[in-house]
């Protein structure tokens, strides 16, 4: 019966897709609350610097200290709603089913491109000798998978509760002991330490998977993922599209008729177009390589990839090993919006 009846109600609202899409894209940078000209100008001034390494270093460091006193990612409510589901993590029949699910997909897609990114073969261990960061890692859903490919994985969240519920778990492999690791502390924090331990372009790869609709800040998110990562390093991000189709789906569907997640779990005005995350990605040094849509069967609980973003994707960026002016990085790229109409459909 549901299956039917979803069904129906998926082909009602694809046929209404397009329009969808379009109102939510062309209304998109009003509603977004970015300053593209803050960014710009940042960027320009990181730009006109002296070429002084010692220089460089201290203005860019002076930079992110200022940025995560002024601006944080960390949204109170998010952190109070998923404290209350800390000891929930590792149910895979519980709140968190479609995360865990999600595994098949979001796996593959980050070793993948990471394979094609690093040459290098490691049998058992194809991830072996690099370094990723889990941000909003939660109870290490994703985090331990990594590890068991042979990442160095280090998980952040700043619900210390969930921390301890990823602590807890991984202890009972103690094959992870070597490989996972967790803080309890936000990605601006951990960007602000510098050259230290965990510090700048630290990082082969970053993963934010199912987290940035929960975050209070995005610049500042694309910030601090350019300085923590390495040039040439990769950034993942899972997330939802902002269209009529992912309210009615991802809101409607999901939260309030079927309760595949908790009600009120997301908030649409925090939803990103692929073409939204793509511009703030390339205003802070990255390179989009490629963006997919995902689809999420109620019936099945279980994901497979598709054609369209209406709903949610999946995407991977890669940081630029040079910061080109801005005229330059037009001439290499002459029409950027071709890549988002191939992809976006």
């Amino acid at each position: 019966m549901y299956s039917n009846k979803f069904s129906r109600l998926v082909l009602g609202l694809y046929g209404r897709k397009r329009s969808a899409v379009s109102g939510a894209v062309q209304s998109a940078a009003g509603r977004s609350g970015f300053s593209w000209t803050a960014v710009c100008k940042q960027r320009s001034l990181r730009l006109q610097r002296s070429s002084c390494p010692e220089v460089q270093h201290h203005a860019l460091s002076s930079q992110i200290s200022t940025r995560s006193a002024s601006q944080t990612t960390v949204d109170p409510d998010e952190v109070r709603r998923f404290q209350s589901l800390a000891s929930k993590w590792w149910d895979e029949q519980g709140e968190f089913a479609a995360l865990h699910a999600m595994n098949d997909l979001r796996v593959p897609f980050i070793r993948d491109n990471l394979l094609n990114v690093h040459r290098a073969r490691h049998p058992g261990k194809p991830l072996a000798g690099l370094r990723i960061l889990d941000v909003g890692c939660g109870g290490g859903l994703l985090t331990e998978p990594l590890g068991r490919l042979g990442a160095n994985v280090l998980g952040i969240d700043p619900v210390e509760d969930s921390i301890c519920t990823a602590q807890l778990h991984a202890s009972y492999d103690p094959d992870l002991r070597d490989w996972v690791s967790y803080r309890a502390c936000t990605l601006e924090e951990l960007s602000a330490e510098g050259e230290e331990e965990q510090g700048a372009g630290h990082f082969d790869a970053v993963v934010a998977s199912e987290v940035v609709e929960h975050l209070a800040d995005l610049e500042t998110f694309a910030f601090c993922c350019s300085h923590v990562v390495k040039p040439g390093g990769s950034l993942f991000i899972t997330t939802i599209n902002k269209t009529n189709l992912s309210y009615a789906l991802g809101i409607v569907v999901a939260e309030q008729l079927l309760r595949i997640v908790p009600s009120g779990t997301h908030d649409w005005e925090k939803f990103i177009s692929p073409v939204e995350l793509e511009r703030l990605l390339e205003s802070n040094g990255f390179s989009v390589q490629s963006v997919q849509g995902m689809l999420y069967n109620p019936v099945s609980g279980a994901w497979s990839w598709t054609n369209s973003t209406a709903i949610n994707y999946a995407l991977h960026a890669v940081k630029l090993r040079d910061d080109p002016q801005p005229d330059q990085a037009e001439e290499s790229n002459p029409h950027p919006e071709d890549h988002t109409a191939a992809t976006h459909s």
